[in-house]
């Protein structure tokens, strides 16, 4: 039987997407004051996008339970008995706490692997993708799980930022504190780094922080997977993605947009691209 997977949803996977690859996508919680939210599921990212750029409430995320978790496993294990689970650092997130004690739930019933993809975003999503492509050409749960982490370093976000101000209140900063003190005059560029948020560098406008995502996938020798996202601007993303056209099929660029949950940290008309491949 296939290898089923299982990520959550800071992995940004579109419906289409998760449904494409066949895989099943565990829900984080948004909440604006009282009221609680699946993430996607029971707001969208225009509707949350508009709360969070004009509301005084800001929002909170919260993990899945292992309860939730469980709930797919159960049912996943109907259907197979290997499952792999991916899900987002858990320097970031308790999310890989709660999907690490949800296979005691079910653990007579199939067996479950949960890795730390030590990043999240689409970086998630398209280690995701690769991982059901591998699991569809009948790789066992045991091979598949050291060739995803195998892969899980050839796997970067970068992520060109309008303002650091919804990442500093979120908690979420990590290694780029250092950027706090310009907030107002530069366009901080992140990446992810063991797992934790990291500073690459700072530019003046997001045009030029457009031109640092684009030399960062140019960089590659090899490229397997691609994602572009945004939160508020999809003409932008149109453009990147048009732009990076050059240097790997357009078709195969993923396009999604960064969820509720991911929009409390990284704020409006904030954009990335996610590459995994050989620098």
């Amino acid at each position: 039987m296939t290898v089923k997977i299982v990520t959550d949803s800071t992995s940004d996977l579109t419906p289409a997407l998760a449904k494409q690859f066949d895989i099943s996508v565990v829900p984080l919680t948004v909440s604006f004051g009282r009221e609680s939210f699946l993430d996607r599921v029971e707001i969208s990212t225009d509707e949350f996008y508009r709360r969070l750029t004009t509301e005084e409430v800001f929002p909170q995320t919260t993990q899945p339970s292992p309860n939730a978790f469980a709930s797919v496993y159960k049912k996943l294990c109907a259907e197979t008995h290997e499952v792999m689970v991916l899900t987002i650092s858990k320097k970031l997130s308790g999310t890989y706490d709660s999907a690490l004690s949800a296979t005691q739930m079910v653990k007579a019933e199939c067996n479950i692997e949960v890795i730390d993809s030590e990043s999240t975003a689409a970086a998630l999503g398209i280690l995701a993708i690769w991982a059901s492509k591998q699991a569809s050409s009948g790789m066992s749960l045991a091979d598949l799980k050291k060739a995803v982490q195998s892969r899980v370093a050839d796997i970067k976000p970068v992520v060109a930022f309008d303002t650091l101000k919804y990442l500093a209140r979120g908690g979420r900063i990590g290694k780029a504190k250092g950027f706090l003190g310009v907030l107002l005059s530069v366009k901080p560029v992140l990446t992810t780094k063991d797992g934790e948020v990291s500073p690459l560098t700072q530019v003046r406008t997001m045009k030029a922080g457009i031109d640092v995502l684009y030399n960062f996938a140019a960089s590659h020798k090899r490229i397997d997977e691609m994602a572009v996202e945004y939160a508020t601007t999809p003409d932008m993303a149109d453009a990147l993605i048009e732009r990076l056209g050059a240097i790997y099929p357009r078709e195969n660029i993923y396009l999604t947009t960064f969820s509720p949950v991911l929009g409390c940290y990284m704020g409006p008309n904030v954009i990335s691209v996610s590459v995994m491949g050989k620098a």
